[in-house]
C-alpha cells in the first residue's frame, strides 16, 4: 500500500470522555504514559494502525484527529500535493 497511515492521534478537549467513548466503541486497549507536562494515552488496536490521545495543547481549539502517513521523500510528496 502506498503511503500507509502509520499513526493516528486524537487531540481532545476531554481525554477522559474520549477514552471512555472510543475504548468502549472499538474495544481499544488504552495505556496511559505519564510525561513531564502531560499524560499521553497510547491506542493499541492489535493488528493495524494504532495511535494516541492527548489533551489538545491549542487553547480554545476543538478536538481533532491528526493522521500520520509514511512517505519515502517528504519534499517530493509535498510537491505532488
Amino acid at each position: 500500500m502506498a503511503n500507509p497511515f502509520v499513526h493516528i492521534e486524537l487531540m481532545s478537549t476531554d481525554v477522559a470522555k474520549a477514552k471512555a467513548f472510543y475504548g468502549k466503541l472499538f474495544n481499544w486497549d488504552l495505556e496511559d504514559m505519564p510525561m513531564a507536562d502531560m499524560t499521553y494515552t497510547m491506542i493499541k488496536v492489535g493488528e493495524g494502525t494504532g495511535g494516541g490521545m492527548m489533551k489538545n495543547p491549542m487553547p480554545n481549539a476543538p478536538s481533532m484527529w491528526v493522521p500520520y502517513v509514511d512517505v519515502d521523500d517528504l519534499t517530493a510528496a509535498t510537491a505532488k500535493a
